[in-house]
């Protein structure tokens, strides 16, 4: 899937799930011994997270786009295109192939009779656009990796409040910047999905 592809060509005026945005600030708190706190608030390109039909009440779900981890680039399957990170990825693709030949024979065997499937639930690849500011990745093997490609960690979901948010129609001037294309919104709802809906094991009956 190419640049033109993961992304619509023309942006609808609407907001709509999975959009780049920015404007709003993130503001998130840090417990570091349950009696101090602080608060990291930044301003960076978000992606709307609340699903189409529940924009609305001045509320709207966010997650901040994040530079990717440089243990992507361990697995040449990902280094060709990072966002098959966000699809169901066969067994013998989902490590580095060392990774994959020296794991012991029932695990291996485990994961062959499991079939395809995700790897890094908690996140989402959002592919490399002009749009998005160059970044440098340092991995022990391929030193000063430059790059578009961003993430989003599903665990990292967060709610603004704006006056300015009534309907999927209302959008403030110059806050969207990209929509996914039908096919990678689709991809976007499928992995988000998975990762809500995993049962704990105490739940999962024979």
């Amino acid at each position: 899937m190419n640049s033109t592809e993961f992304y619509q060509e023309t942006a609808d005026p609407g907001f709509r799930f999975g959009d780049i945005i920015k404007g709003f600030v993130s503001a998130t708190p840090i417990d570091s011994n349950n009696t101090d706190y602080s608060i990291k608030i930044s301003t960076v390109f978000c992606v709307i997270i609340s699903p189409c039909c529940s924009i609305s009440d001045e509320v709207l779900s966010l997650i901040p786009l994040l530079p990717i981890k440089n243990s992507f680039l361990n697995n040449p399957y990902f280094q060709e295109d990072l966002t098959r990170i966000n699809r169901l990825v066969p067994p013998e693709k989902a490590l580095p192939p060392k990774a994959f030949e020296h794991m012991p024979t029932d695990k291996k065997t485990e994961m062959i009779n499991k079939g395809p499937s995700y790897t890094f639930v908690d996140l989402f690849i959002y592919k490399e656009h002009d749009v998005f500011p160059e970044y440098i990745v340092n991995h022990k093997t391929i030193r000063g990796f430059k790059t578009k490609y961003y993430m989003i960690d599903f665990r990292n979901t967060f709610s603004v409040n704006c006056s300015k948010i009534k309907n999927p129609q209302t959008v403030p001037e110059g806050i969207k910047y990209l929509q996914l294309s039908i096919d990678a919104r689709a991809e976007l709802r499928d992995k988000i999905t998975h990762y809500y809906g995993r049962p704990p094991i105490e739940d999962i009956r024979d």
